[in-house]
């Protein structure tokens, strides 16, 4: 056996039709595009949705649902009471990445009030709710 020897079996590959070679190939003339239209003609095309100029479905429908505000990926809130299992005393928002209670990307965190805070802390650039001003001042501590 040889590579030039070498043919596929019968009937396994089928023949590309050509259009547009005459009467007797079936699809000559036209080729089937059949005649006149948008369609019929070279780049011809409509495109997705298109409902012959009828207004279509996906302007027809209602818009619903809503998107996320990009500034909540980049700003986290945070509730007083994460702060109660820290140790250290002065909170800023490298701290807070570093034991894990804001993910890396953020770049501003929001104190938030939850109930029952009474530790002495002092707050560095970050922002506050007026009820966690008022927790941190009352239980002692302070906000710069």
């Amino acid at each position: 056996m040889y590579l030039n020897t070498i043919s596929p079996s019968p009937n396994s590959k089928r023949v590309k039709k050509r259009k547009g070679r005459g009467i007797g190939s079936g699809t000559g003339k036209t080729g089937g595009r059949g005649h006149k239209g948008q369609k019929s003609r070279s780049g011809g095309k409509v495109r997705r949705g298109f409902e012959g100029g009828q207004m279509p479905l996906y302007r027809r429908l209602p818009k619903f649902g809503h998107t996320i505000s990009r500034k909540s990926l980049l700003i986290k809130e945070v509730p007083l009471s994460q702060l109660k299992k820290i140790q250290d005393t002065i909170i800023d928002l490298k701290l807070l990445k570093k034991r894990k209670i804001v993910s890396l990307k953020i770049k501003k965190a929001k104190l938030i009030f939850s109930r029952n805070f009474n530790k002495k802390i002092k707050v560095k650039n970050l922002y506050a709710s007026k009820g966690a001003k008022r927790a941190i001042e009352l239980a002692g501590g302070k906000i710069e």
